[in-house]
């Protein structure tokens, strides 16, 4: 059917315009997959010179096909997103007869489904292998009804990803088998942070996708361990893209596929068949043996020469036979073929001459035929080009990279670079990767290790060549576009250098903010660490503490450094120790800045802030999966990915063991009772019991479980020996077994998904375990009966994403049991199953291990962002964080006797902390209710610390300058009077006392009150104290001669109050309530002046305007409300926040007030008007954190009022003008409760919820 007459003259009327704008080659790879267009159309518009010429003949060749190949070539257009010329041809799309549509658009619906999940297009020169692509499609229609695996698996080179993309490449199959969509994933040999940057970008074109289709807005927060990208992956899999097929190119290792045994449909490509015994499900493999057969291999060579297979010469036979079937080789052989027809005998002889001998030989593997393929199809580029191919030897394996790169590389102008590149590719050297927009290109690993074996003299040299021409290009100053060019420079530069051997210019750069900076902010903080830890070892010959400086700094920050906003890297080096080179390099930086006007604050006092660990052990190559101690304390086992069980001296951390475990890798480890043996249990399924002393194995249990076995635990008492076991089976995934006995003693029914973790109560009565069904189970360990279910899945609501629980952990008493799930720990009665309490951690990450300690109420908890945290479980208060790991955190155990505590993470190490010195309630905390006085240079801060005893403390130093008696009853507030020098406090029995300082000297006990006291305030003259109560009184008191006075009205507890005037001669006093009622007093008289009903709920704060002529009421109600001091009238309702109005402060010129609530926002308003005038920034609001880490609570301006202050979860400085955040500092607790500030806005003072002092000073 000849081409409509609308879309025809649309073509010719936009003609000069497509012509001057298409890239035909990118659009001709669409037309041929549609089948609009053939190889040989192709090859003719592809010999044209030049990219317009090639437009002009492409045009040429539409205006003479049908109908099909204009909507082909619209939708072209489109993918490759031209939409503005796609736009010009839209509204002459013709119309397609029924059965022609319907063909052609199922041809383009699996074409779009294969697009859009990133399936690679079929290579340049493509035969079909229908006995093997039956097979494979054979193997996915055996996926249609259940999820499982098939394995495409053989050697190097033999043509297994083409052959995966193209089973799929079926409409029957997607309809039929997959009609969730495929989804292509190359995976190659991956570290940790690069794989769970592969995930990440995999789930985040999973929302995209769905966001588009569905409407709706992703409320992820970002994925920051694998663990929470296994169990995202998961979700999107199961819950939202059903009987999807996920396809997994090149992988290697198991571990990498753990990471993908989320009961999902899985095709996967591999040289190593036995990599699915470690996952769980149904598995089916197809062998691809030997490459191609003799006729397929002659069918690539006729299609290269474009000649009829049976008019090949009679070498051609000859050369299929010395490819040994590589379809790798046998393409590259052709593509010479191609361009010199008259060869065939020249490249048989290459190919026999077996000229080249592999520095490292495989096994699997005949390289000869590919290295003399290799070396002819180099041999026949122009030289300029072969020298510009041997700079590819520095790329890294299963790395694509951009034109761009190797522009500045080669400092060649791009179009250039495209057409070299090009070349490239038609003679099967390089090969390109369409779906990405630039294109980005690869080598084959095979073809990388040639290069690498010819030029392995010129490594340094090559790799030495990328950096100068990197630094020469980007003298002023790094990449920081985000694209895929600068996202390859930021990641790789540092593996250049290294491999360079630049070692300078390695520690320049590693050891810089800046660096630190644009990497974290564009790669996130994985990789950042991740370098620090690979070039450990050349960074240490230079100076090894500077290094283990920086990775302390990441590692105390590396969950500020994934938040957005992106923090200033400066401020946050600002709270390293004054003697780390970080904090030096940030202070210089801080001075240059600051005297271009930018906000940084120095924290004076943090050098009386130390918490570290007692002790460092790096027992593995690989990631720590599991460390215990033994019971007497004296002892560490480690275990992991390096498949070694290792034992070490507790004190020292000398090596006192390591055996070769397991055949993978080993998950957990544990000692009996008596020390005297210490089981393991592993991904290859088996349970083995060693002999601690003698290093022996003395028992292998490798039958009864089929999946790997996740947790092994010895009972607590030496009564009867057992071990607990569980694993990923489905059915009988937790076993007891004595140990006198071949096989298991009992197995316990109940879950139907994986277990992992077990462990017994303190009396060994039952047994508890968690797992991916949501649930906690426990069972009587007598009987092996199930007890009691305590359904965790239930607690989260909020979210259809499966809940698993990851361990749980019984208190001393064994009354209540803890479990880990998402990013809580959740805390239930053992008798009831009722949650007691959720410890739920703001911080983006989730909750890996939980311990509790087996001598107090102390909590412990590991998370995947690299903190482990001390909770108390009877306060549900974070009591320390214990900071130092750079990796996900795995797993934490307390000694026996509490005294330690145990870490261990993926960054290879075990750290040891005592637990009393990074437990701050044996350390000195103080409490958060606290007064400061700043006189000229000295600054004073009074609070009570965590034993209840009075503190005065030099703000200067932190220095303690006067500490009062231990008190009866608990401190609640405290205020400083300058002359004479004394200090007050209010207790939770109601007693106030005035203590002298720095002499602790008691001035005065004032009892009046009946419950606690709230608040205290001198007066100027230091002759008054007022205090007021949850008893609803304030009290007005000549505290040395011991008078007082009463002002009753407030029907609730006064929680403060103010002065109306600074003026002494002004006796008004202002006071709110609960009771939502402002009371105006005279406090000479104690004459009640005004009684105000000033809102429907509790009154939160209250401020009076410097000028005197105004205050400010905030509420629970949601308003706040500004009042005349003279007419006590309502001037204005302020309305528009949506949560509880938590604290308010006006400009110092009266003009302005800013109030904040408990979602973290801050609004400013005209008080003339009472209009709104802006609502500071919104940024950074994630999905569990509100807009400022919590209620903002206390608000300041500066002397000019062109800055604000405020505190929430952290502090934040403000421009009032723009309402934008200048600044940030992050405490190491939370919930602020107050700030005090200078006069000249110079000095911050502050105390956090783990009780923390910060003074903060400006950088000047």
């Amino acid at each position: 059917m000849a081409l409509e007459e609308g879309a025809r003259s649309c073509l010719l009327r936009f003609r000069h315009r497509l012509e001057e704008d298409i890239k035909a080659s990118y659009l001709m790879d669409h037309m041929i997959s549609d089948g609009v267009m053939s190889v040989d159309e192709e090859e003719r518009i592809r010999t044209q010179p030049t990219r317009k010429d090639q437009a002009v003949a492409l045009l040429e060749l539409l205006l003479r096909k049908d109908n099909r190949a204009y909507i082909s070539f619209y939708n072209a257009l489109v993918k490759e997103a031209y939409d503005d010329l796609a736009n010009m041809l839209h509204d002459d799309l013709p119309q397609v007869s029924e059965n022609a549509h319907k063909s052609y658009s199922d041809g383009c619906t699996s074409y779009v489904v294969l697009s859009e999940g990133g399936v690679p297009q079929r290579p340049v020169v493509f035969v079909s292998r229908p006995e093997l692509l039956n097979r494979v499609r054979e193997k996915l229609y055996r996926l249609k009804n259940e999820p499982g695996w098939v394995t495409i698996f053989g050697m190097a080179g033999s043509g297994k990803s083409v052959l995966a993309a193209e089973a799929v490449r079926h409409q029957g199959v997607i309809e039929e088998c997959f009609p969730g969509g495929i989804h292509w994933l190359s995976i190659g040999q991956l570290d940790k942070p690069d794989l769970l940057v592969k995930i990440q970008s995999l789930c985040f074109r999973l929302e995209q996708h769905l966001e588009q289709h569905l409407d709706t807005q992703s409320l992820h927060r970002p994925l920051n361990s694998l663990d929470e990208a296994k169990e995202r992956l998961r979700f999107l899999m199961l819950r939202r893209y059903p009987r999807s097929l996920l396809i997994l190119d090149d992988i290697w290792d198991s571990a990498v596929l753990k990471v993908f045994d989320i009961h999902c449909r899985i095709l996967l490509t591999t040289r190593n068949r036995s990599l699915t015994n470690s996952v769980s499900g149904a598995k089916h493999e197809v062998e691809v043996e030997s490459g191609l057969d003799e006729n397929k291999g002659l069918e690539i060579l006729a299609l290269y020469t474009q000649t009829n297979p049976l008019g090949l010469p009679e070498e051609a036979r000859s050369i299929v036979r010395e490819c040994k079937g590589s379809p790798l080789v046998v393409s590259l052989i052709g593509a010479l073929l191609k361009e010199k027809p008259n060869r065939w005998r020249y490249y048989l002889c290459q190919l026999q001459q077996k000229q080249f001998k592999r520095i490292r030989k495989s096994s699997s593997y005949d390289y000869d035929a590919l290295d003399q393929a290799m070396a002819a199809s180099i041999e026949v580029l122009p030289d300029e080009h072969r020298e510009l191919y041997k700079d590819l030897t520095v790329m890294e394996k299963d790395i694509k990279i951009p034109a761009k790169v190797l522009s500045v590389l080669w400092d060649l102008e791009l179009e250039e670079v495209e057409d070299i590149l090009e070349e490239f590719v038609n003679k099967s050297l390089l090969f390109v990767d369409t779906h990405n927009k630039p294109c980005l290109y690869y080598l084959h690993d095979l073809q990388l290790d040639f290069l690498v074996e010819q030029n392995r003299a010129q490594l340094e040299s090559l790799h030495s060549k990328v950096v100068r021409q990197y630094q020469q290009h980007y003298r002023n100053g790094p990449p920081i576009s985000g694209d895929e060019e600068c996202l390859y420079w930021i990641r790789f530069l540092t593996y250049h250098m290294a491999k360079a051997n630049l070692t300078q210019e390695l520690y320049s750069l590693m050891f810089s903010l800046d660096w630190v900076s644009i990497k974290a902010k564009i790669m996130g903080p994985a990789h950042l660490i991740n370098d620090y830890v690979e070039y450990g070892p050349i960074l240490d010959k230079e100076n090894s503490e500077v290094r283990s400086q920086f990775q302390e700094f990441l590692s105390l920050n590396g969950h500020h450094l994934e938040q957005r906003p992106f923090p200033d890297v400066v401020q946050l080096a600002l709270s390293q120790p004054h003697s780390s080179d970080v904090y030096k390099q940030a202070l210089l930086q801080a001075q240059h800045r600051a005297s271009e006007g930018q906000l940084y604050f120095d924290w004076l006092n943090k050098s009386s802030v130390e918490t570290l660990s007692r002790l460092v052990i790096h027992p593995h190559q690989g990631s720590i999966y599991s460390a215990c101690f033994s019971h007497d304390g004296a002892k560490i086992a480690t275990c992991g990915a390096s498949k070694t069980l290792k034992v070490f001296r507790s004190t020292t951390g000398e090596k006192l063991t390591e055996i070769q475990a397991h055949d993978d890798e080993v998950l957990c480890c544990a000692f009996s009772p008596d020390d005297r043996l210490l089981a393991t249990c592993s991904s290859d399924r088996k349970v083995k019991v060693w002999n601690v002393e003698r290093a022996m194995l003395l028992r292998v249990f490798a039958v009864e479980h089929e999946e790997q076995v996740n947790h092994c635990q010895f009972t607590n008492t030496r009564r009867q020996l057992l071990l607990a076991t569980c694993s990923d089976d489905k059915l009988l995934n937790v076993k007891l077994w004595n140990l006198n006995r071949p096989s298991s003693q009992n197995a316990m029914f109940g879950h139907f998904e994986p277990v992992n973790h077990c462990c017994f109560s303190p009396d060994d009565t039952y047994l508890s375990t968690s797992s991916n069904d949501g649930t906690v189970k426990l069972f009587q360990v007598s009987s092996a009966n199930e007890w009691k279910t305590i359904n965790v899945n239930s607690m989260f609501t909020e979210s259809d994403e499966a809940v698993l629980v990851k361990c749980s952990t019984w208190t001393a008493d064994g009354k209540r049991i803890a479990c880990a799930a998402r990013n809580s720990v959740l805390v239930f009665d053992v008798e009831t199953s009722d949650m007691l309490l959720e410890i739920k951690t703001n911080r983006l990450s989730t909750v890996q291990y939980c311990h509790a300690c087996p001598t107090s109420n102390l909590l412990a908890i590991a998370f995947s962002n690299y903190a482990v945290e001390l909770w108390d479980l009877e306060s549900n208060k974070k009591m320390a964080d214990c900071s130092g790991h750079l990796s996900w955190v795995q797993c934490v155990q307390f000694s026996d006797d509490g005294s330690q505590l145990l870490s261990c993470s993926d960054d290879q190490t075990v750290r040891l902390w005592e637990t009393k010195k990074v437990h701050t309630t044996s350390a000195v905390c103080l409490k958060r209710d606290s007064d400061v006085l700043f006189c000229d240079e000295e600054i004073t801060v009074s609070a009570a610390d965590n034993c209840n005893r009075l503190q005065v403390r030099d703000g200067k130093t932190g220095s303690v300058l006067f500490q009062s008696e231990e008190q009866s009853s608990r401190i609640r507030c405290t205020c400083l009077c300058k002359q004479p020098s004394a200090v007050a406090l209010g207790q939770e029995d109601g007693t106030v006392k005035v203590l002298e300082v720095p002499s602790g000297k008691l001035l005065a006990t004032l009892l009046g009150h009946t419950k606690t006291v709230l608040h205290c305030q001198f007066s100027q003259n230091g002759q008054t104290l007022i205090t007021s109560s949850e008893d609803t009184t304030i009290r007005v008191w000549r505290w040395q001669s011991g008078e007082g006075r009463v002002l009753q009205g407030h029907r609730e507890q006064v929680r403060c109050f103010s002065r109306l005037n600074s003026s002494e001669a002004d006796t008004r006093l202002l006071s709110w309530s609960y009771d939502g009622t402002v009371k105006v007093w005279d406090i000479e008289s104690g004459e009640k002046l005004q009684d105000i009903n000033a809102h429907q709920g509790a009154i939160l704060s209250c401020h009076v305007s410097p000028d005197g002529c105004l205050f400010a009421t905030t509420s629970a109600d949601k308003t706040a409300k500004l009042w005349r001091c003279e007419s006590w009238q309502c001037l204005h309702t302020l309305s528009g926040h949506q949560d509880c109005v938590r604290s308010c402060r006006f400009s110092w010129d009266s003009q302005c007030l800013a109030t904040g609530d408990d979602n973290g926002e801050i609004r400013l308003w005209s008080v003339k008007e009472g209009s709104l005038l802006k609502i500071c920034s919104r940024d950074g609001k994630d999905g569990m954190d509100s807009l400022h880490g919590g209620w903002v609570t206390c608000l300041h301006f500066s002397p000019d009022n062109s800055l604000l202050v405020s505190t929430g979860g952290y502090i934040k400085w403000w421009d009032v003008e723009r309402g934008e955040a200048l600044q940030t500092f992050y405490p190491a607790g939370s919930a602020l409760k107050r700030i005090h500030v200078s006069s000249d806005f110079s000095t911050f003072v502050t105390i956090d919820g783990i009780g923390i002092l910060y003074i903060l000073q400006r950088v000047v």
